[in-house]
């Protein structure tokens, strides 16, 4: 067992010096009953006002809390970091772990400060990729870390943290994560199901090695030959003239600039010729067709979502390779750092990297019996305009459980899908993109309008959520107020409009 440092910082009375003394003996018990080594770095009480972060920036209003940061070592290998904030009062009696993004390497503050001022007492990790996911591609156990073990030990960590300084354990314990985040939360459903009471997954980066991928695959057809780059302004004309071919064909309102139910939309439209070259054309087909094994011709992923070419993270960041560099780092782990990205083997080193990371990074199993059984609940919402983890795979993967459970209405019973309309990755985009998924303060903090609060009831007063009402700003920001708001239904419904004006809920129906 790896010994503790604990840096004491200036603080001497009052509730100060309780604080230090309970976090003290945190420390100790640590050391008593975790059977990973544990490194505590800092125990240190926090008071009301400002938190200066490690890049200087300072988040105002905050209240009170005590905060312990470890470093956990499950192998000789492993430095996975982890913060749990803990409220000095007003404590909810909730745990709620938070996912990351990207490949991780460091704490997502913004979910630890979103989650303390709703009275939780809250967890982030960096998954153990410090500084970032390329920098651990020679070191094995930390991809292991990243794919499911360091949201495991902050979890087990931070309950013991939790029931030491409140002398009691958490009533109930939610998982809230985004992308990344979205992975750890299926992993934590799928091999941990006893951590989380609820857990939402958003935009789930899960079938892992396979979205890898993908980014690859639009990259090298977007640049194999000259020619191939879309311009801006062909990106915007392509995708105005598909939506003009969609919109209001799919359930959504007839002005609207996004898809409602991109599941019934299609690519085809005579614009083609009018805006793309041949090759641009040959380039596009394939992008929407998606990754393909040149000798079997199998699908390895999904394909492009139409109506998010000009998105943020559409086709002008696929086809850069400063954008895609960054995803890329499981193919320097399955391949050495030294790789050549533009030799990889649609056939067979799919399989290599497969045999390699998929055990360790994919989420992918239907079967949640387990977490169904212990009366598990969760939430899975994804957008029709994310262009970085397309939200057919998600469909695929909601499918596959309702295909294991038996019924739609034995997997709703558990686990509710939501698509959002016009919603980019984890936010942002042309249509709704809050309904709490951030733990936004700039919406109610009811059961209608915040899934989290939907994801409580549903767990502590077995109120399944039946709609949860998103909303979207004028010009992005909530200051300026609300631009237009949409239900979302469980899948396989969709909001459908009936009439009326197209920015009030109540003018849509499930359909």
């Amino acid at each position: 067992m790896e010994r503790y440092n604990f840096i004491k910082r200036s603080i001497t009375t009052g509730k100060a010096a309780i604080a230090i003394l309970a976090l003290l003996s945190i420390i100790l018990v640590l050391l008593a009953s975790l059977t990973t080594a544990l490194n505590a770095q800092t125990a240190e009480r926090i008071g009301i006002g400002a938190f200066r972060l490690s890049n200087g920036n300072t988040i105002p209003d905050l209240p009170a809390f005590q905060r312990v940061t470890l470093i956990a070592r499950p192998t000789p290998e492993s430095n996975i970091r982890i913060e749990v904030w803990l409220p000095e009062e007003n404590w909810n009696g909730r745990f709620l772990g938070t996912g990351n993004g990207g490949g991780g390497g460091n704490i997502n503050y913004l979910n630890l400060i979103a989650g303390l001022k709703r009275g939780f007492a809250v967890a982030n990790t960096d998954l153990g990729t410090s500084p970032d996911a390329h920098s651990v591609a020679t070191y094995p156990e930390r991809w292991k870390d990243f794919g499911y073990r360091a949201t495991h030990e902050m979890t087990v960590a931070a309950k013991k943290i939790i029931e030491k300084y409140y002398h009691r354990s958490p009533e109930y314990s939610y998982f809230v994560g985004c992308s990344t985040g979205g992975q750890q939360a299926l992993m934590e459903a799928q091999r941990f199901p006893e951590d989380y009471d609820g857990i939402i997954a958003g935009a789930p980066a899960n079938n892992r090695t396979h979205l890898h991928i993908s980014f690859l695959w639009n990259y090298v057809q977007t640049n194999k030959e000259p020619g191939r780059l879309f311009q801006s302004e062909q990106l915007s004309k392509l995708t105005a003239a598909l939506l003009e071919t969609n919109v209001g064909k799919d359930g959504g309102a007839p002005g609207d600039n996004f898809l409602t139910n991109p599941l019934a939309a299609t690519s085809d439209c005579d614009c083609w010729d009018k805006i793309l070259t041949k090759q641009q054309q040959e380039a596009l087909k394939k992008i929407y067709t998606g990754p393909v094994n040149p000798i079997t011709g199998e699908n390895v992923y999904t394909s492009f979502p139409v109506g998010s070419e000009n998105e943020e993270s559409g086709l002008r960041m696929h086809q850069d390779f400063a954008g895609v560099r960054s995803l890329l780092y499981p193919f320097e782990w399955t391949f050495g750092t030294d790789y050549d990205f533009l030799s990889f083997d649609f056939n067979k080193d799919i399989e290599k990297m497969d045999a390699v990371l998929a055990p360790i990074l994919n989420a992918n199993n239907p079967d949640l019996e387990i977490f169904r059984e212990r009366g598990g609940k969760l939430l899975m919402y994804t957008g029709t305009s994310d262009a970085l983890v397309p939200f057919q795979d998600a469909v695929d993967y909601y499918e596959r459980v309702i295909a294991a459970q038996g019924s739609v209405e034995k997997a709703q019973s558990f686990f509710r899908y939501f698509l959002v309309p016009g919603m980019s990755h984890c936010g942002g985009g042309p249509g709704v993109n809050d309904f709490g998924q951030h733990l936004s303060p700039n919406i109610l903090q009811d059961e209608e309008h915040d899934i989290l609060t939907a994801l409580i009831h549903w767990v502590e007063k077995a109120k399944a959520p039946t709609k949860i009402i998103a909303s979207a700003y004028i010009d992005g920001n909530p200051d300026k107020g609300v631009r237009m708001r949409r239900p979302l239904f469980p899948y396989p419904e969709f909001p459908h409009y009936k009439g009326g004006d197209p920015s009030l809920p109540e003018n849509y129906k499930p359909e």
